[in-house]
């Protein structure tokens, strides 16, 4: 195995996007939905509309050069390469930052926040708040390799994470996550303390005290109608990916109108965007991280993460510095005295009134002094 680090550049070919445009144009289309809303799923007219605006008017090279003015390379550990944004910032004392997407995200949900982390004096910031930033894809997502053998969790992600930061010359670093990014940021924080300074979670995977049961706030009242609300009528998704991702494979990876479907509809859903995506984020924006699925074909190997990591969460107690931002529409939400339950050290407590599962993308500025916030008292 070689520990080489090799610059990398996303680039489709355009036999890939002629053969993307052509599956579009011939998309094999069911009949429309019986109510009159979201609630059977994402309506017929507006894939119909997102597909044509992917087939005709979207420009994939000009997003693709976007994306492309971050550094990117590839390395590989435990036998997988792993694909990661790696921006230095301009000031040295900067903390190294490892941040890491879930799913159905991808890369593309930072792009309006790496710049500001590495380079805060450009964006109305400090410089004493300046991170060197590090963005994996996650294996099976993005331009990461995909595993062909069983065996990569939410713990052995965490464990390659740990192998990465040093190989980069970030011996001491902090992390932060979301979705199954938080799931892979709290093991870094149980597996590796020595060298992880702290975390950062903007969905921290915490059980409700069942001691508060009887004398509920407010907001742990709305956290458990949340959850009830997701296993009821949202969960669909993750009971098929966790059980058999393979068979849901091969219609992702064969229909782009399929995977952008699975996808968009989940931002809908767990976005604070009043009932439609694009109050918050634009097509080209929705469609990016639709091309980070569609291109590399990972219908399948993302989904696979489920099987892997879905029904065996690790909730041992952590030690290390944790900070924790809850926003409004996340999925799961916790309450500040169940997650003093887990995390001993808990640094930074927030709760934002604004935005949803996907904070980076949806509010980058808010998400920016979150993180600014967090690591502050950790800095020397």
């Amino acid at each position: 195995m070689s520990d080489a680090i090799r610059p990398f550049q996303i680039a489709a070919s355009d036999a890939e996007l002629d053969d993307l445009r052509r599956r579009l144009q011939t998309t094999r289309w069911p009949d429309a939905e019986t109510p009159d809303d979201w609630s059977q799923g994402i309506p017929l007219a507006y894939v119909q509309e997102l597909a044509a605006y992917w087939a005709e008017k979207y420009d994939w090279r000009a997003r693709e050069a976007a994306l492309n003015r971050f550094d990117q390379f590839q390395t590989e550990i435990g036998g997988l390469d792993v694909h990661f944004v790696h921006v230095r910032s301009p000031y040295e004392n900067a903390l190294p930052l490892v941040i890491t997407h879930g799913w159905p995200g991808s890369i593309v949900e930072f792009h309006k926040v790496i710049e500001p982390l590495t380079n805060p004096t450009a964006h109305g910031g400090d410089a004493a708040d300046a991170f060197h930033v590090v963005c994996p894809s996650l294996p099976g997502y993005g331009f990461s390799g995909k595993p062909s053998e069983t065996g990569w969790s939410v713990g052995k992600i965490a464990e390659t994470w740990a192998e990465l930061m040093p190989r980069l010359g970030y011996d001491r670093y902090c992390a932060q996550g979301g979705d199954w990014g938080a799931m892979v940021t709290t093991m870094i924080g149980l597996q590796d303390p020595t060298n992880c300074m702290g975390i950062h979670l903007n969905m921290p995977i915490v059980a409700p005290d069942p001691e508060t049961m009887g004398e509920l706030t407010e907001r742990e009242q709305a956290a458990l109608a949340g959850m009830q609300h997701y296993q009821q009528w949202d969960s669909g998704y993750s009971k098929q990916q966790s059980t058999r991702p393979q068979t849901l494979g091969y219609g992702l990876v064969d229909s782009p109108v399929g995977q952008m479907a699975w996808i968009v509809e989940k931002f809908w859903s767990w976005m604070d965007c009043d009932g439609h995506p694009e109050n918050v984020l634009t097509r080209d924006e929705l469609l990016d991280n639709v091309m980070l699925y569609w291109l590399p074909a990972t219908g399948a190997s993302s989904a696979r993460l489920y099987w892997e990591s879905f029904n065996s969460a690790n909730m041992d107690p952590i030690t290390i510095p944790v900070g924790c931002s809850i926003f409004p529409k996340e999925i799961f939400r916790t309450s500040r005295r169940w997650a003093e339950k887990r995390f001993a050290n808990l640094i930074h407590w927030n709760e934002p009134e604004k935005g949803g599962h996907f904070a980076a993308f949806e509010q980058p500025e808010t998400f920016v002094d979150e993180i600014r916030t967090c690591f502050r008292s950790l800095r020397t």
